[in-house]
């Protein structure tokens, strides 16, 4: 929760309150849903936004800032106090990010014996926007035969 974050988004797509796409892109000023920014993840983790509810926090996609159809910057995960930094780059048009919200009580010891927790640990997973074979407003994930599918995710440690 203490690490900052970055997410080149103006939208991330609504969920219902089974965490189903609702196929609505909401804009993300003026909620706590706002990346552009870099920000503590533990900031509004915990506001009463009916989105965040809905998830326990974040796990929601965002809709990427596009300039192209190439390979971009489009998310920056820091720790100010190790000094760790992580770039994401991709061609991809969404961001999943997940704030470990579903880490229950784990019995498998992680590293030096550690036992993960809720909001352990974060994803930000690039592709397309989730479920969007349902929804004709989302780029259409489908890929025909013979058809080849390439896309490109670059984390970058600095």
């Amino acid at each position: 929760m203490n690490q900052k974050l970055y997410i080149n988004a103006d939208k991330f797509v609504e969920i219902d309150n089974e965490l189903i796409p609702t196929g609505n892109l909401i804009d993300v000023t003026n909620t706590p849903m706002d990346f552009r920014k870099a920000k503590l993840i533990g900031k509004d983790i915990n506001n009463n936004y009916e989105q965040l509810n809905y998830a326990g926090g974040y796990d929601h996609c965002f809709v990427i800032n596009k300039k192209n159809s190439g390979i971009e910057k489009i998310a920056v995960l820091s720790d100010d106090l190790s000094g760790r930094i992580m770039e994401v780059y991709t061609d991809s048009i969404g961001v999943q990010f997940y704030a470990g919200n579903f880490i229950e009580n784990n019995k498998l010891a992680g590293k030096q014996n550690c036992l993960y927790k809720n909001r352990s640990g974060i994803c930000l997973e690039t592709g397309f926007l989730p479920d969007s074979i349902n929804h004709k407003n989302f780029p259409s994930p489908i890929i025909k035969a013979n058809e080849v599918y390439n896309t490109t995710t670059i984390y970058k440690f600095i």
